[in-house]
């Protein structure tokens, strides 16, 4: 079987490549504004109203015109998945993962050109574009493999006298809600993962990053997925999204986005919902144990990314305190920390606390913002209403502790552009400290000892990413056993997590801990049956 191998990021210093970006950046200007149906059943759907994707580096810029369905598009989107899934189960796992591989193909193959519609149309610059775009590839690729591993028999204790086969089968109709910060690599690991184990889709994406899903789909409608199996709906959240979620034939959902977002989806998967056409019925009875037709008959399965209020601890024995000052801006700055793993806290010992202020507010300060197609280290944030919130967040910042440096809209650019923040004398408990703002804006809070650094460090509702520098090995034991994270980095930044290198996903507020990109994801999409038959031993006949 193949080995997987990450792919590797291009070389951004490269004038040649660098070059070649920034040019197709400009050249993509001219596609701006074209409209994109939606593709129900393999059919191109056009709605009255419309959802435009906007640049955020300038808003002007329309970079699509998509549609927005209701319910009656979401109901036929459901239908045809659900037709679509009694052939693609029995489609083979190899042809399954061909699709995945030779998309994973098409994608390398136009890589400049879809780098710069994620650039143009969730304002990431160079390299972040190019880390979503090769993590989507690693998700292809590696799902392709493990489809593979999961469709042989799986191992059992064999009984004299049986012949017993373990085996997985894939769940049903999956309703795929990605989020707008991933828009390409999670869109596709978690659309990927749903149909190379045989299910069939209803891909929801955000309403701010549409073309990237666009994107996929319009690949693997290109290389002749079958009808119904993958179902690109664009579509109002508050009309269709509840609808598909509670929908009877809806057999699981794989979101990743905000807590409160999440926790509802969770809520409705809950509830066993009766099919619409007989909703009238008033013999609930009847809706529950009657025609299996017109009833749901599963526990729908959600498997959930929530986000997360991520710490990174610098110990008082730091092995370099200018490394770890590095990795904390990094780690804070990256796409705007519009990162559900971007770190938002950092709690440094007392000890080097006053050093390390001042090693970071030089550090951020040398930070340019601008346009993200000129490579900006700091580009946009995705859109009005997350500007709006994070400045209020920052005002609340103002009044809870002192601020370091930043704090304000950046003037003379068009977009939603804002300053590097830090704020220093955090409280533990102070709202900027709990509270997942999404934005560049980090609180520094000061702890007494280690001992304190990792109680602040779990003192909040998530549990996703965090990060320790520290050059004592017994601290790093004790991280290890008591910081309650889902993934956990040591004298390194706490975001860049690689496929199948460190399987991502977090505890408590912050999911399911699904753990994209792991040797286990796979089977959230699927479920065991067990096939055991007797021996019969046929008498000689005399």
């Amino acid at each position: 079987m193949k080995v997987f191998k990450n792919n590797d990021l291009l070389n951004w210093n490269d004038i040649v490549i660098f070059s070649k970006q920034k040019r197709a950046n400009q050249l993509l200007k001219s596609q701006f504004g074209k409209e994109y149906p939606n593709k129900i059943n393999g059919q191109d759907v056009f709605t009255k109203n419309k959802t435009k994707s906007l640049n955020p580096a300038n808003p002007e810029e329309v970079v699509g015109i998509f549609q927005k369905s209701g319910k009656d598009d979401a109901e036929i989107a459901i239908q045809a998945a659900a037709a679509a899934f009694e052939s693609w189960k029995n489609v083979p796992v190899r042809k399954r993962a061909e699709f995945l591989t030779k998309a994973a193909y098409e994608i390398r193959r136009n890589r400049v050109e879809i780098c710069s519609w994620m650039t143009a149309e969730s304002g990431k610059n160079f390299i972040e574009a190019d880390g979503d775009l090769c993590e989507a590839v690693d998700f292809l690729e590696f799902y392709a493999l493990e489809a593979k591993r999961y469709a042989k028999l799986q191992p059992l204790t064999q009984m004299k006298n049986e012949i017993n086969k373990y085996f997985y089968i894939p769940l049903g109709v999956g309703v795929c809600i990605p989020p707008w910060n991933f828009p390409f690599a999670i869109m596709i690991g978690i659309t990927a993962a749903a149909l190379v184990t045989g299910n069939t889709v209803v891909l929801k994406p955000s309403s701010e990053t549409p073309m990237m899903a666009w994107l996929f789909s319009d690949i693997m409608y290109k290389l002749g997925l079958p009808d119904g199996v993958l179902n690109f709906l664009v579509a109002s959240g508050a009309e269709a999204g509840d609808y598909l979620v509670e929908h009877p034939k809806t057999r699981f959902i794989s979101f990743t986005g905000s807590m409160e977002v999440g926790l509802r989806i969770n809520e409705l998967a809950a509830k066993a919902s009766p099919m619409p056409d007989v909703q009238h019925l008033a013999d609930v009875g009847h809706l529950i144990y009657g025609d299996v037709q017109h009833r749901q008959i599963w526990i729908k399965r959600v498997i959930a990314e929530m986000g997360g209020k991520d710490t990174i601890i610098v110990d008082s024995e730091v092995e370099d305190l200018d490394v770890a000052v590095a990795d904390v801006v990094a780690s804070a700055y990256g796409f705007q920390g519009q990162k559900c793993s971007a770190c938002s806290r950092v709690i440094v010992d007392a000890a080097v606390y006053d050093e390390f202020n001042k090693k970071l507010k030089l550090a951020v300060e040398k930070l340019q913002v601008g346009d993200p197609t000129e490579d900006y280290k700091i580009g946009p944030v995705i859109s009005a209403k997350a500007e709006k919130t994070i400045l209020e967040y920052i005002e609340i910042g103002k009044k809870e502790g002192k601020l370091l440096c930043g704090g304000t809209k950046v003037a003379g650019l068009p977009g939603y552009y804002i300053q590097p923040t830090v704020f220093i004398d955090i409280d533990p408990k102070a709202r900027i400290s709990q509270e997942e703002i999404f934005g560049p804006v980090l609180a520094v809070i000061k702890s007494n000892n280690f001992e304190h650094a990792l109680e602040i460090a779990n003192n909040t509702i998530y549990g996703l990413t965090g990060a320790v520098f520290t050059k004592n090995r017994d601290k790093i034991e004790l991280a290890t056993n008591q910081f309650h994270v889902g993934n956990l980095y040591f004298n390194r930044k706490c975001t860049g997590a690689m496929v199948d290198v460190h399987p991502f996903g977090g505890f408590n507020m912050s999911g399911t801990d699904s753990k994209a990109g792991s040797r286990d994801y796979l089977m959230l999409f699927q479920q065991g049956k067990l096939v055991s038959e007797k021996v019969i031993k046929q008498r000689k006949i005399k």
